[in-house]
């Protein structure tokens, strides 16, 4: 009878070791991984921009690359905002804010139909593209281990966007002016994870992509995060990343029909501050 038994305790003192592992390796985390994160700083994006607005049932809008065709530099200085909860030590929520502000005078060199306004060839324009980006998302760390986590995320980015168009008659006014907008939440899915390659540098990164068609909106997005972490102190970090947005956003109002493609991408410096007690030590 002993021997019968003897197989089976050894089964299940090694499933109890193994869940015991498992429980440890959760509850101990990278340093990276803290209750609060508030982080702010420098963004600088390298865009390129196509916009085509057209009038329903009537002028068909001009593809307008705002770079070449209007003169918008392609690189500017802005600025971004972040907030992350660690619900618990898995799973997290993250709050992300980028505003880019864009605007240009510029000689055009053929005719430009926007928004049922046709702007003709020599014209000075005043013309601006204004973008607000919020971006939340939850994740879920499948793997949880002391120097790592990897996880799946689910988010959307809801995308406000404002261009505009106007001639400059050079005496001051401004003749013709016609304005597009719009709000596009894009929903997307991706990964997301981190390593501490020791007790005070890490690397966090996430990965997110979904096309879909939500009422009258229709779109599609990719995006990356790229970033290396440095712990300045107890509560201080600093930190350096590349990242990248793509999107297309197909708009269909009552009056005006939109064809929107965007992408950027860039280096972000920044500081972040963290705080909170956690269940979890480092």
């Amino acid at each position: 009878m002993a021997t019968i038994f003897i197989p089976v305790l050894m089964i299940t003192n090694c499933s109890a070791q193994s869940q015991a592992n498992n429980s440890s390796d959760i509850k101990k985390a990278p340093w990276f991984v803290e209750k609060f994160r508030v982080s702010g700083g420098f963004f600088v994006p390298t865009s390129n921009t196509n916009l085509q607005v057209g009038i329903k049932g009537g002028a068909v809008g001009t593809e307008i690359d705002f770079e070449k065709d209007l003169g918008f530099t392609k690189s500017q200085l802005t600025y971004l905002a972040n907030f992350q909860w660690r619900i618990t030590r898995r799973s997290r929520l993250n709050l992300n804010y980028y505003n880019i502000p864009r605007k240009s005078t510029h000689t055009i060199d053929r005719d430009i139909t926007f928004d049922g306004q046709t702007y003709p060839v020599n014209a000075t324009v005043n013309s601006f593209f204004n973008t607000a980006i919020y971006q939340i998302t939850y994740g879920y760390a499948v793997l949880a281990k002391p120097d790592y986590e990897l996880g799946l995320l689910i988010g959307t980015h809801l995308v406000d966007g404002t261009a505009g168009m106007a001639i400059n008659s050079g005496l001051g006014t401004i003749s013709g002016s016609t304005n597009f907008s719009f709000i596009a939440p894009l929903p997307d899915l991706g990964i997301w994870g981190g390593y501490a390659f020791n007790d005070r540098l890490a690397v966090n990164f996430d990965l997110t992509y979904l096309a879909l068609a939500v009422g009258d909106i229709s779109g599609r997005i990719f995006a990356y995060n790229l970033l290396f972490i440095y712990k300045l102190g107890e509560r201080l970090n600093l930190s350096l990343g590349y990242s990248g947005l793509n999107f297309r956003v197909d708009v269909n109002k009552t009056n005006a029909d939109g064809h929107f493609k965007w992408g950027y991408d860039g280096p972000a410096l920044g500081v972040s501050y963290v705080f909170g007690k956690k269940p979890w030590s480092h």
